[in-house]
């Protein structure tokens, strides 16, 4: 890093903004095979924090290769640099008081390690959309699987590239068996059990100082 460049002290803290709203926003990092759900998932999620007049945003996978990360291939540094910057942005929002939902093949335990460490602990909720290859390549809502197989796409997880699925995830969702809307709801729980937890942290730290 430049040594010239001088990291500037925010005027207004995550904790001024968490007594003005009231709640401490969060990252739902959503992991699993393509076809598993995560992003159908997502979605459903944001429209249930949105009813609750919660501030929300959606980091898709697809949509950041289309602009943050256009540059970026599927090597495995590529794939890493593509998370660090989704992680980097979900923590600016994050402090900006706003909920984000990352959902993110990231298929790398380390990978996802690396995103925890950026957002901060008490910020992540790792969520494991666990759906088997086979009712993923039969769903294969994008063709993708079909050209993997063709040998059309390379580094295609799950079929030429490995997944390490999460050992300890904060929800682990057998989406092979449940629907959308019942994950979304499971999801919802974590996240507002979560905030309560935070801000009650944060409401024990207010009364001690």
């Amino acid at each position: 890093m430049n040594k010239n460049i001088t990291w500037q002290k925010p005027c207004i803290s995550g904790f001024d903004r968490l007594k003005k709203f009231g709640r401490q926003p969060t990252t739902i990092w959503l992991t699993g095979l393509s076809g598993s759900g995560k992003s159908t998932i997502a979605q459903k999620v944001s429209k249930l924090l949105h009813q609750r007049n919660i501030n929300e945003f959606i980091l898709d996978g697809d949509n950041i290769r289309h602009g943050l990360c256009s540059d970026l291939n599927f090597s495995t540094s590529d794939r890493k640099e593509n998370v660090r910057r989704i992680s980097e942005t979900a923590k600016i929002l994050n402090e900006a008081g706003v909920s984000v939902l990352c959902p993110v093949i990231s298929p790398y335990a380390d990978h996802r390690y690396m995103a925890k460490k950026i957002i901060g602990n008490n910020k992540f909720i790792e969520v494991y959309c666990d759906c088997d290859l086979k009712t993923c390549e039969k769903r294969d809502p994008k063709g993708l699987y079909k050209l993997a197989r063709q040998g059309k796409i390379k580094d295609f997880t799950g079929i030429s590239s490995p997944y390490d699925p999460p050992t300890s995830p904060n929800l682990h969702i057998d989406t092979a068996q449940l629907s959308a809307d019942e994950s979304a709801v499971i999801i919802l729980q974590c996240i507002l059990n979560q905030e309560d937890k935070i801000h009650n942290i944060w409401n024990r730290h207010d009364n001690r100082n």
